[in-house]
């Protein structure tokens, strides 16, 4: 079994008028997902430059436990690139679907916001 870089349970404030959750609370979600995994891998700071296309294959309800799966799958000289799955739990039953997947790169930044290399993995 693989481990979540996070873990999310959905509340009412994030849902829209049709009463699932936003797509921008998952979106946001997915970002920090990915963070964790750039930062585990050695980044000190990172900033998002690009998401790709997203498709939302499932709604995403109140009560639903959302994990956000994330891997490394590229790493540049400044850049590194991560996947995230999501896959919700169903408050009731407990099924699981895929909701969604993205990946997204990040650039590895110093203090002075300037990019940086990301280190050689240990």
């Amino acid at each position: 079994m693989r481990d979540a870089a996070i873990r999310v349970l959905m509340m009412p404030r994030d849902t829209n008028h049709h009463g699932t959750i936003f797509g921008g609370v998952i979106l946001s979600h997915i970002d920090q997902a990915g963070a964790v995994a750039a930062i585990e891998r050695g980044c000190q700071r990172v900033v998002t430059v690009a998401m790709d296309r997203i498709v939302f294959e499932e709604p995403v309800h109140v009560g639903d436990l959302v994990s956000f799966y994330a891997e490394v799958i590229e790493v540049g000289r400044t850049s590194i690139r991560v996947r995230v799955d999501v896959e919700a739990r169903r408050r009731s039953g407990g099924e699981r679907v895929s909701v969604t997947r993205a990946e997204v790169k990040y650039v590895n930044i110093d203090r002075n916001g300037k990019p940086t290399p990301v280190p050689a993995e240990a």
